[in-house]
């Protein structure tokens, strides 16, 4: 896989869990990435800004970087999300069938940003790692684990018998979303969304514990699903900070 930009080139550089093939910079794009590019130990091939040699889309906004890279491996659901004593109620972030490379990367900038443990995503129908997804998580693909089981539900189970409470967003249900993450209280929690349009389908909800919509101040309520992942995600993170000072 190849990713590009600035920011998710960087991040992979910097990264000692990702294994690097090939590198080709720009002679601008060298010089600031100078640091990364000298801690990775790799040798940039340098190109000409009119001609940039890395097989990319034409409409990729590459910055004058790309990187060459195998995929990474986060390990498995049970490993990665299992409460530990120093962290006994994580977060995890599941998607249902969610495609979009740039929502599913928007997610984990937001995932990581709000401390999840993962994102979680099934194998099939759920955007791969590439490099359109790295550079809409600008950096956050190197840093949030992206999990990727393959079966969801199988793996929404799992986290229930690690005593997850796991909630799934649904416009049309009558909870309230703040309502059901207090109602959680010290659980780990699972947050569940599904494709835009389509939502969540009914395996998925028939998992969940409880089904909670977002409020909103007005009958225009729909959010992008990476706005509502990151609201979501803030609750989250705020019922973590209540619960410490408890």
């Amino acid at each position: 896989m190849w990713l590009f930009g600035l920011h998710a080139v960087r991040e992979a550089l910097e990264n000692p869990a990702r294994v690097r093939r090939r590198l080709i910079l720009t002679r601008n794009a060298a010089d600031r990435l100078a640091e990364a590019v000298a801690a990775s130990g790799m040798t940039p091939e340098i190109a000409d800004p009119r001609r940039f040699t890395a097989p990319l889309d034409p409409a990729s906004v590459h910055q004058g970087a790309a990187l060459e890279a195998e995929p990474l491996d986060w390990g498995d659901v049970s490993s990665r999300c299992r409460p530990l004593p120093d962290d006994p109620a994580p977060v995890a972030l599941l998607l249902d069938r969610v495609t979009d490379p740039h929502n599913v990367g928007a997610m984990l900038r937001s995932a990581e940003v709000f401390g999840a443990r993962a994102v979680i995503a099934p194998r099939r129908h759920s955007a791969p790692e590439t490099g359109a997804l790295a550079k809409a998580a600008s950096g956050a693909l190197e840093r949030q684990p992206y999990l990727r089981p393959p079966n969801l539900a199988r793996a929404m189970s799992a986290l229930k018998e690690m005593g997850y409470a796991l909630i799934g967003l649904d416009g049309a249900a009558g909870l309230a979303l703040p309502e059901a993450v207090a109602a959680t209280g010290r659980r780990p929690l699972g947050l569940v969304l599904g494709a835009e349009g389509a939502g969540l389908r009914e395996l998925t909800a028939k998992t969940c514990d409880s089904l909670a919509a977002i409020p909103a101040a007005s009958a225009f309520a729909s959010l992008n699903v990476s706005n509502a992942a990151a609201v979501a995600l803030h609750l989250a993170h705020a019922r973590r900070n209540v619960a410490g000072r408890d």
